[in-house]
Formats: C-alpha cells, structure tokens, sequence
C-alpha cells in the first residue's frame, strides 16, 4: 500500500469583483446561504487538502476573517499587487517550498467545483503528470484559452485573442485551474515570465514550462455548469441555479418527493430524511432538518427548524430560527414557531403566533392564539402542559403555564398560571340587550336624512 500523498491547496481570493457593484468583496457574497469563498473552501479540504492558503488583496481583513472563521486552521497570504494568476500563487511561497506531492491552485470565484474533480486533478498527479489543467466542453468558445491536446497529452494553452482559427474551432477550454507536481511546483511558478501586453504573470504558462523540463502536461474535463465562475450579479444568479438544481436532484436521489422541485430553495445545510414529501415553493433557509417522513406543505418558509418524523408544516407556514417539531406534531396554515418546542401528536393549526414556548404532547392550540413574549424589554416564555386545549382567539401573557390537561376559553387573556386540568376564563362577561341594534339603526338612519336636506 503507498503512503497517502500530502497536498497543497492555494485558493486565489484576491479579485475585487468591481463588476457585482457592492461594498462587499465578491468572495463573500453567497450561494444556498454559504460565500462563494466557504463552497471553494469546504469543497478543497472534502477533497483531502492538508493545508489551505487563502490568497487575498492588501487591506482584505474582512475576507481573511471570513476564511478563518469557516476554517480555523487555515493560512492567510496578500497578494500586494495585481499581477496575475502565477503571482498571486507565489504568495503562497512558503507554503510552496514546505515540499507537499500535490499542489491545487484553484478560485474562490468558482465555487462549485465538486470535491470529486479536486481529486481527479490529485489522482492525474499521482500516475506521473508534472501539470493536470482543469477544462470544458463550452456551448460558446468566446473568449475563452483552448486546451491544445495531441494523443492525450496537453500540448498549449492558447488565449483565444492568440488563437489561429484552426484552434478557435476547438471547444475544450481552460476553466483555470490547475494542479502541480509538488517538487516542481514553486520552481515553475518563480520561472513564469510577463511578456504579455498586460506584464502580468499566468498560471497557464506552466504548461510550457513544464513540457520544456519534460514533465508531463495532462487535461481533464468538468461540466461546463460545475466550472462557471462569478464576476457579477448575474452569474451569481446562474451559480444559485445550478447549485439549486444540484441540491434538488440530491434530496430527491436520497429518498424525498418534490412535488415541484423548481420551486423548492434549499440552503448548503439543509438536511431531508427519506420518505419527506415537499410540497411546491417551499425555501429552507440556514440551519433546517426534516426527519423521515415528514410533510413541509405549499408556501412555507423555515430557518433554524427541526421537524420530527411525520410531522407537518403549512401550508403558508413560518418556523423561525429555535423551532423544534417533535414527532407528527403539526403547524398549519399562517402559523408561526419561533424558540419554541412542539411535543408529540400537538396541533397547532392555524393562525397563531408560538413564540418562546414549550408545547406539551398533544396539546391543541386554537387559531388565533398568541403567546404575547415580549414587553418591549425582555423575552418571557410560556409553557403549556401535555393534552391542554387553549381555545380560539387566546393571548397568552408570558411568563405563564398552562397545566397539563388544562382548557383555556376562547377568546381569554390569560395572565396568571392555570394548574393541571383546569378551565381558565380571561373575558369580559357578555351583556346582551334586545332590540337595542335596531334601535340604533333607526336613529342612525334619521340622523343621515336629516343631514341631506337643505
């Protein structure tokens, strides 16, 4: 058995991204609620990285921070000016003269690149290529450097203003990644040279480099749609697509039912059991786990949520960051759950706000109930036992319990603990008095003829 060989990753994050028109860097807008520079990230170190350098611009603290919040172990290097891919490697000098087998240089603008084809470039390395560039098969060329391969072996990487038409006609193209032989790797990158109109440093000039020290350049192919980077708004929104389209055919490969999986938003956290059925235009923000089992109807929305096995939610149903289903419980239709747990079996079925709560098994929770939680000071819970029947129209005046087995009357304000098995009453005593409405209505009716004549 050979030892496992060690690697190298550099993720160029240096890139100002003026064309997203936004005080935020461009690695650190998302997709599926994770920065384009946490996808380039998590997917490096799946792929077995020992060590990530993050290369970012001068003054880039904020980035650098992000990197290391996604990644403790991670070592930041600046890039201080703008010269180019090679150059921006090189400020990973360190790191690169440390001697590890495999060295990836990849883009935290290109996040959707699967920790599988980090591993094909490494495998690529390891059978003896001295360079392994990433490419694409692109529907249109434009623009992009072509992969110049002969009987497997890449022989150039031509820039397509470069390019003869012969090889404009070629459409496997370089998505700019690269992976180097380790040994090789800074000594290729320091002999770079910047004759260009630009005088600038590129990483693709180390397939001649490579090739005039007889080391073997080798290509390998991605989907066009795993390779796409992003410079602006736009190309986020075909990132989020195709992330979006990826992470639906997972959950539905994995046991789940879309009704309408075009219509169902899901974050790079989100975890589906088996057997779940999602209904149409539903959006899991960060932070939600759906066991076996379980319904999430039409047009709900949750973050930070469990739901238990066979539980369900909606339609037009919110659970906030803290909401907690436990076994088939169910939130109807405008229900909303904030830091709030909802025992086994309970209902709570429509429009009602739990908010700072503890649902016993069982429980009913009438519509228009309420848990008023908070005074415009602090949060106050309220905690309703196993089996209690709060009725309709209810408000809940935290602190407060209601015991178990207890029934509160519709339309109660209820400000003062209900013990176990008890009936709570909280309204105004009802007075009715006959005829008074029509009484009323003829009075009004003689006031409004008056009023019109002259």
């Amino acid at each position: 058995m050979q030892p496992a060989r060690s690697c190298l990753a550099i993720l160029l994050a240096a890139g100002e991204g003026t064309r997203m028109r936004s005080a935020r860097p461009k690695v650190l807008h998302e997709i599926g609620g994770r920065s384009l520079l946490g996808h380039a990230l998590t997917a490096l170190a799946t792929a077995g990285a020992d060590r990530i350098v993050v290369v970012v611009g001068p003054g880039r603290e904020d980035v650098a921070d992000a990197a290391r919040r996604l990644l403790p172990e991670v070592t930041i290097a600046v890039q201080a000016e703008r010269r180019g891919t090679a150059h921006a490697a090189l400020a990973a000098h360190e790191a690169l003269a440390a001697g590890f087998d495999d060295v990836i240089v990849a883009f935290a603008d290109t996040p959707l690149i699967r920790p599988d084809t980090f591993g094909a470039l490494r495998a690529e390395l390891a059978r003896g290529a001295g360079v392994v560039a990433l490419g694409f098969e692109a529907q249109d060329p434009t623009g992009y450097g072509r992969l110049l391969l002969h009987d497997g072996a890449l022989e150039a990487i031509v820039e397509h203003k470069d390019a003869t038409p012969e090889q404009r006609a070629v459409r496997f193209c370089n998505a700019g990644l690269m992976a180097l032989e380790g040994h090789q790797a800074l000594s290729l990158l320091e002999a770079i040279g910047n004759d260009n109109a630009q005088s600038e440093y590129y990483l693709p000039d180390a397939v001649a480099l490579a090739r005039g020290r007889g080391l073997e350049a080798r290509a390998i192919a991605a989907p066009e749609s795993e390779v796409q980077g992003v410079n602006d708004r736009i190309q986020l929104a075909s990132a989020e697509a195709e992330f979006q389209r990826r992470r639906r055919r997972e959950v539905m490969a994995e046991g789940a039912t879309l009704i309408a999986p075009e219509t169902v938003f899901f974050s790079h956290d989100t975890q589906i059991g088996r057997d779940v059925v999602i209904e149409p235009h539903v959006v899991f923000g960060l932070g939600v786990s759906v066991a076996d089992g379980a319904v999430i109807h039409a047009f709900s929305h949750l973050e930070g949520a469990d739901v238990g096995p066979q539980a369900s939610v909606g339609p037009y149903a919110r659970l906030r960051p803290g909401a907690r289903l436990a076994d088939k419980a169910k939130v109807g239709n405008f229900v909303e759950i904030k830091a709030a747990e909802i025992g086994a079996g309970a209902k709570v079925s429509h429009l009602t706000y739990i908010g700072d709560a503890s649902v016993g098994a069982e429980a009913n929770i009438g519509a228009g109930t309420i848990t008023c939680n908070y005074d415009g000071f602090f949060k106050y819970r309220t905690t309703i036992g196993a089996g209690a029947f709060v009725g309709s129209n209810s408000s809940l005046v935290a602190p407060v319990t209601i015991g178990a087995g207890a029934i509160v009357g519709s339309g109660s304000v209820v400000t003062e603990d209900v013990a176990a098995d008890a009936l709570a009453l909280g309204r105004g005593r009802q007075i009715v008095k006959d005829g008074w409405a029509k009484s009323f209505r003829e009075a009004a009716l003689a006031r409004k003829a008056a009023a019109r004549k002259p």
